[in-house]
């Protein structure tokens, strides 16, 4: 990968980087990781709040992880082919990075936070349309926090996002159907941990009505 095309914008970013207050920094070097686990969170929070809703919201909550492991997945496949070192090291005259730079071997194109963040933002979007005005800027932050901490190009990043999004969304696509189809069956099952992991669903119509009379 020719890396001369955005090394000169990785040196403005990290040179605006140093620029920056010191609390500033330290949120980019927090957010870099948090990033992950706080989408890890919205995993969690969708797939409890779909086990009171339709078969195609457990499914589509389900997937949500599993759409964002392939995109993971695929990143790294790519990583293992090009061999592009990291801009920290090899970027002459650059800032040095907020964080320690990741070991030769540990490739950076693409970037996997960034393919993971691209994911899970179209995946959680998918199954929640109304979080998308939280999700795409999460993944859009975390990829230029991993430009700005100094370890990535911004072409890895970009790169990263878009694998992860269209990977995420082909998966989501692909396995919708199966994973709704199984949704329903495991809730049909008589299994404790099924019935608990898979939720009562989607309470009827007429017993909704019948209650909103009572009260």
């Amino acid at each position: 990968m020719d890396s001369s095309v955005t090394a000169p914008l990785y040196r403005d970013i990290t040179d605006f980087a140093h620029d920056m207050p010191s609390w500033v920094q330290h949120l980019a070097e927090i957010w870099t990781e948090l990033g992950l686990l706080v989408f890890g969170v919205l995993f969690i929070t969708g797939w409890w709040r779909a086990r009171n809703q339709g078969d195609g919201a457990l499914a589509l909550a389900v997937l949500a992880p599993v759409a964002t492991a392939f995109g993971y997945v695929a990143s790294e496949v790519l990583k293992s082919v090009v061999d592009e070192e990291r801009p920290c090291r090899s970027v002459v005259g650059a800032a040095a990075s907020l964080v320690t730079c990741p070991p030769t071997g540990d490739w950076s194109f693409p970037s996997n936070h960034s393919a993971i963040a691209g994911a899970a933002a179209v995946a959680l979007a998918i199954a929640r349309p109304r979080l998308a005005w939280l999700t795409v800027p999460m993944a859009l932050l975390m990829a230029f926090s991993r430009v700005f901490v100094g370890v990535h190009y911004p072409h890895d990043v970009a790169v990263g996002l878009l694998l992860g999004a269209v990977v995420s969304a082909v998966v989501v696509a692909v396995l919708r159907r199966p994973a709704q189809s199984l949704a329903r069956t495991v809730r049909s099952s008589r299994a404790p941990v099924a019935a608990w992991a898979s939720g009562p669903g989607e309470a009827p119509a007429g017993r909704s009505r019948h209650r909103a009379k009572r009260h």
